[in-house]
């Protein structure tokens, strides 16, 4: 039986960043995790995702299931829950003319993906977006609605072994990136692609960006690159919650103690040979991811741009400006769109300057 107290701390970032406004409600609501009992998490929030798209709000009732399967699929109440996520969000899309499915099979395994803006006659510079260990593809909606506006083609898709990536998360599984890419090359710029891949998908973005050359430059958040995987002292510390959820997705009977995921840490030489700009937003209270995690990155990484906060992991108090700082630094790395870089930079001046952020600092 998972701790309902630490479901609830982790998941408001999720909720808060897919615009749930009445999650607390939902939440409060909540009175234990056991599989289809009432007022257990999946059916409080399966229930929440019904009410949604009954008044009409798909995309509401698919950020609503999402939370439901969270923090991974483990029964059949989850189990439907991501179904019915990926249906609602289906719906939304349907609606539309500018959101398609895509789909790719690496070593045999199923890879879903979304896509926004692929076009044969006016291929586009391609920005891959991926979520960490309980983020599923779908709430990645706002990027695909905007992949007009910023010029570029989007394409969503999820960490392996979560949602609809059907991959073991190994440390080899970087190549579902370079095959997205494959599959895409007569209808986006590959040449010039971009990976916003948030917490442990920026673990696979950094090894890709190592062997793809393809990939121009990594934007992540708190992303584990080799100490999270090899420091004794710090493994104890991770939240229960990420263990077993690593656990599920590695297919590695894990422990809180001792360090059982050396396999997965990136070497030094990596690091070191890395020629795209890496962009790093780090927390000083990350709760998951070790402080040396960035001192490494410092120590190794030749082009580093680092955007600090006094924050915990995944910046819950920043998300606004780091969208803003983020979206920024991408336009930036694909050296496209000056005036909407310009326009970026400005907005997230302002916003820095009407918000007097102390706790924010850029190298």
């Amino acid at each position: 039986m998972r701790d309902l107290a630490e479901l609830r701390q982790f998941a408001r970032l999720h909720a808060r960043g897919q615009g749930i406004a009445d999650y607390e409600a939902v939440l409060a609501g909540i009175t234990s995790d056991e599989e289809g009992a009432p007022g257990s998490w999946a059916c409080q929030w399966s229930a929440a995702a019904s009410e949604a798209r009954n008044r009409g709000d798909l995309l509401g009732a698919s950020a609503r299931y999402a939370m439901a399967r969270f923090p991974y699929v483990d029964g059949p109440a989850r189990a439907q829950a991501q179904e019915g996520c990926v249906r609602s969000f289906d719906a939304w899309r349907r609606g539309r003319d500018d959101i398609e499915p895509l789909e790719v099979t690496v070593d045999g395994c199923r890879v879903r993906a979304w896509a926004a803006g692929l076009s044969a006659t006016d291929p586009r510079p391609l920005l891959v977006v991926t979520g960490g260990i309980v983020s599923v593809k779908e709430q990645w909606a706002p990027v695909l609605a905007g992949a007009g506006r910023i010029g570029m083609a989007v394409v969503v898709t999820e960490l392996p072994g979560v949602g609809e990536n059907t991959m073991r998360y190994t440390p080899e599984s970087a190549g579902f990136l370079s095959a997205l890419l494959d599959s895409l090359g007569d209808r986006a710029d590959t040449a010039t692609t971009i990976l916003m891949a948030l917490s442990f998908s920026g673990h696979l973005a950094l090894r890709c960006a190592s062997e793809d050359a393809r990939i121009r430059g990594v934007v992540t958040v708190g992303a584990p690159a080799r100490e999270f995987f090899l420091d004794p002292v710090w493994w104890p510390r991770v939240p229960r919650i990420t263990v077993d959820t690593l656990s599920r997705l590695t297919g590695t009977k894990l422990t809180d103690s001792g360090t059982p995921l050396e396999e997965w840490a990136l070497p030094t030489e990596i690091l070191a040979g890395l020629r795209v700009p890496i962009a790093y937003v780090s927390c000083l209270r990350d709760e998951i991811i070790p402080g040396s995690e960035l001192a490494l990155l410092r120590d190794h990484v030749r082009d580093l741009r680092v955007l600090e906060y006094d924050d915990v992991h995944g910046a819950p108090a920043h998300v606004a400006e780091t969208r803003l700082w983020t979206l920024a630094t991408i336009l930036r790395m694909a050296g496209r769109l000056p005036v909407a870089r310009a326009g970026m930079g400005l907005a997230l001046g302002l916003m820095r300057a009407r918000r007097r952020l102390p706790g924010a600092t850029r190298h």
